[in-house]
């Protein structure tokens, strides 16, 4: 019976990476797939992995149908037996619907990869719905890390290094590099980092915190 399979994590834990990987293995037995992204940080229509791994692949935009585009594939003589959805947070409630469908009314084998909240800590429309409908729901082992070495859980956004908790949901940007953590250097006027939820709640940031560890001690008066 095919699944709906939902594979979550932070940014920086390789859902994107699995993407591709899954889709080598299944593509390695002979079997016929398609590949899907939406808002990738690339800016193209492609997967694209922080590894270096690339694919290309069909963006996903608001009025897409999954559903009709499998059916009409099928429908001419194509042949589908899997999906590889990267980015699926950025999908609609309805899309992830016509993925459940695809899965139980066509019998092909959907995988789903995507963040569950955003920089609010807020969920995705699309990952809620996902964790709603979806038969296997995974949490990627490998774990991204804050910059005090603990577990990260939570997505941060900044603009010019200076961590933000409003704005608008989708803007398309990619975690610092170590570089960009130096306060010397040309901050990106977009960016992402992961933290612990203590920081991420303290909306302290690396760059911040290197910052302040850098501060001169307070003289002692008394």
């Amino acid at each position: 019976m095919a699944e709906l399979h939902f594979f979550t994590g932070t940014m920086d834990s390789g859902k994107s990476t699995l993407a591709l990987q899954t889709n080598h293995n299944h593509a390695a037995r002979g079997r016929v797939g398609r590949i899907f992204t939406s808002r990738d940080r690339s800016g193209a229509a492609v997967v694209s992995s922080r590894l270096g791994l690339t694919h290309e692949a069909r963006e996903v935009d608001p009025d897409f149908d999954f559903w009709r585009d499998i059916v009409t594939t099928l429908t001419a003589g194509g042949r589908v037996d899997y999906l590889i959805c990267d980015e699926a947070q950025f999908y609609t409630r309805e899309q992830i619907d016509q993925l459940a469908k695809v899965a139980d009314e066509l019998q092909i084998d959907v995988f789903a990869f995507g963040i569950l909240t955003d920089f609010r800590s807020h969920l995705f429309p699309g990952s809620a719905r996902l964790v709603e409908l979806a038969d296997r729901m995974n949490v990627l082992q490998v774990e991204a890390l804050c910059w005090c070495g603990k577990r990260a859980t939570h997505n941060a956004r900044t603009e010019d290094g200076i961590m933000v908790t409003e704005g608008d949901v989708v803007v398309v940007g990619d975690v610092e590099s170590e570089a960009s953590a130096d306060t010397s250097a040309e901050p990106a006027h977009v960016a992402y980092e992961v933290l612990c939820r203590q920081h991420h709640r303290r909306r302290l940031t690396a760059a911040r915190a290197k910052a302040v560890s850098l501060a001169p001690e307070p003289l002692p008066f008394g």
